[in-house]
């Protein structure tokens, strides 16, 4: 069985607490910007959304690398950023249907959800269990329909651009 990060967003209220832990945990400093996981907000419909890598099966971004930079392992699952082989070229980022990479503020580098060894802070600290780390199976819905819906959700925040056709 393989866990997968699952975003019940409809639950989230935009504490940011999620991203906040997230950048103490890789940068040593509480700014969201620099977290893995931006929480998007759409204030007028009430609707806020952790968005964050999904680790898809075959995650679009991996062929947008002209380094081949990232890469998924096959154990794990987990898609992540070989830095001492990234650019920094950013053709990444188009290309995951979730938004999901983004730039550090301060290294300028890419960044992206890396699940934290397989023990995501963000999960762990969601006072309110938004962001949970759970076996596949264990979901609620199908992953294939919850990735769908997420990335529809997503694409529909104000000012978001998530690559159409890739979910």
């Amino acid at each position: 069985m393989s866990k997968v990060l699952y975003v019940d967003y409809d639950r989230c209220n935009g504490c940011e607490l999620c991203a906040l832990h997230c950048s103490f945990a890789k940068t040593g400093t509480f700014n969201p910007r620099r977290s893995r996981v931006q929480v998007i907000g759409w204030e007028e419909k009430g609707l806020f959304v952790p968005a964050l890598c999904q680790h898809c099966a075959n995650p679009p971004c991996a062929p947008a690398c002209p380094e081949s930079a990232i890469i998924k392992d096959g154990k794990t699952g987990t898609v992540s950023i070989d830095y001492a082989t990234c650019k920094d070229r950013f053709s990444c980022i188009p290309a995951c249907p979730y938004g999901a990479i983004t730039i550090d503020p301060a290294t300028k580098r890419v960044i992206q959800c890396d699940l934290c060894g397989g023990d995501p802070v963000c999960a762990k600290v969601c006072p309110i269990g938004v962001i949970q780390f759970v076996e596949e199976e264990k979901l609620p819905v199908k992953r294939e329909a919850y990735l769908e819906k997420y990335g529809e959700t997503l694409a529909s925040m104000p000012g978001r651009v998530v690559k159409e056709g890739s979910r």
